[in-house]
């Protein structure tokens, strides 16, 4: 239970953590150091102080006219001017020690006052006489105690400085290798040089390896695709001009069957194109790009409309990349349904834009295994509307994740079908 709590107060970044293992143990030894020093080091000379104190006092109480010669104004009272206890400021701990070793030591001791750092004062009884003895209070004090401490913060903040300073040095190269791999993961491929400890330039080479077969993976996938979709050209290209050529009766469903061959091929291309996204991120408006993408949809006189912005600004996107992805969803909407609806929220931390239309929708069991490549989803969706390879949102969710984000199906509430929303996390950056 205590380490729930405390998890909520301690720093969650690196340079935090580390900051808290190198000073709370410094301020830990400084405290301990200081307690024990003083309560053994100052407590002892202040016992000796006014041990000394006291004899000199017992002498000019019994010789009075010594008593200037000791440093002492000496001076007769009556017992009403002594105070009813014994006088000391609440955070003057040495005058415990003073108080108790007097007591002690001086016979006839009625009371001890100590207004403040300068004046001590001796109240006490000789011979029927009441005399009170003023002297300075440094005569039992230690002087200028509080150089121990001053040191002590001085150097202890000088030498958490320098020692931040090279661990500072030290956590620099695991801050680069984080932001490579965060790039990487939005799809773009910065320089990185292993470097700093030996773990850390273990780690750093081994980011880079993988870095190099993944890239090495997603180009020979995206050459074999492209490399089949383009020899397939080729014969549906004949069997388009030997179609050509028969009766219209005849030559009608087997176009069919070419066009929707076309249509895979299309699919194909746009599914490796996913993870070969185009060119580097760019600052986009995101009105300005969904925006466009509804006009083109409404002159296709598609039912799309945009029903809500929030927010204003740029940040760094791929527009064709994300457009392909919005357009793939925007299609499923009014394939499969007949309205879509499409909002834009812009704020400091995240893009959201959400695509909701009134069909089926899919149900929550299947929303995950939607997103796979080639799923189609047959009792989900109104497949008399239009076919496909399953390949839609799967380009769609890729292109989310290679911009940082996540593609998240749900239900709608506004139309009652299926909500797919494109979050791409503050971490892209706003412009």
């Amino acid at each position: 239970m205590l380490f729930k709590w405390l998890k909520h107060y301690v720093p969650r970044g690196l340079y935090g953590r580390a900051a808290l293992i190198l000073i709370l143990p410094v301020v830990t030894l400084q405290l301990v150091v200081s307690v024990v020093f003083i309560q053994r080091h100052f407590e002892g000379v202040t016992e000796q102080l006014s041990h000394e104190l006291a004899q000199l006092a017992n002498l000019a109480l019994e010789t009075p006219e010594y008593a200037e010669r000791l440093r002492f104004e000496l001076e007769e009272i009556s017992p009403d001017d002594i105070p009813q206890a014994h006088v000391r400021r609440w955070y003057d701990f040495t005058g415990i020690v003073v108080i108790r070793q007097l007591s002690q030591d001086i016979d006839g001791l009625e009371r001890i006052a100590m207004p403040d750092d300068d004046d001590l004062l001796l109240f006490a009884e000789r011979n029927g006489i009441h005399y009170r003895l003023k002297t300075y209070r440094e005569r039992v004090s230690a002087s200028n105690p509080h150089q121990l401490l001053v040191n002590m913060v001085f150097f202890g903040v000088l030498m958490t400085f320098i020692a931040f300073v090279y661990l500072r040095n030290q956590l620099r190269p695991i801050t680069r290798l984080a932001h490579a791999a965060e790039s990487f993961g939005r799809g773009q491929s910065i320089s990185y040089k292993p470097s700093g400890a030996l773990e850390v330039r273990a780690a750093g080479r081994a980011f880079l390896n993988m870095r190099a077969r993944i890239e090495r993976h997603i180009e020979q996938r995206t050459m074999m695709l492209s490399g089949v979709s383009h020899d397939l050209r080729t014969p549906i290209t004949r069997l388009r001009l030997g179609l050509s050529l028969l009766d219209r009766e005849d030559r009608e469903p087997l176009e069919h069957d070419v066009d929707e061959m076309q249509r895979l091929i299309d699919a194909f291309l746009d599914f490796a194109r996913g993870d070969a996204l185009d060119g580097d991120a760019e600052p986009v408006d995101p009105f300005e790009l969904v925006s466009q993408i509804v006009k083109d949809a409404q002159r296709s006189q598609q039912d799309v409309s945009l029903v809500l912005q929030k927010g204003q600004g740029e940040i760094p996107l791929r527009p064709k990349a994300l457009r392909r992805a919005i357009e793939n969803l925007t299609g499923n909407a009014v394939r499969y349904g007949t309205k879509c609806e499409i909002s834009v929220i812009l704020t400091e931390r995240s893009l959201r834009v959400c695509i909701e239309d009134d069909g089926p929708g899919i149900p929550d069991e299947e929303r995950e295994k939607a997103l796979r490549p080639f799923v189609r989803l047959d009792p989900a969706r109104n497949q008399n509307r239009g076919s496909g390879v399953g390949l839609g949102l799967a380009i769609a969710a890729d292109i989310a994740k290679a911009h940082g984000g996540v593609l998240r199906l749900g239900e709608s509430q506004s139309l009652g079908g299926l909500r797919a929303e494109i979050v791409i996390g503050h971490s892209v950056g706003l412009s």
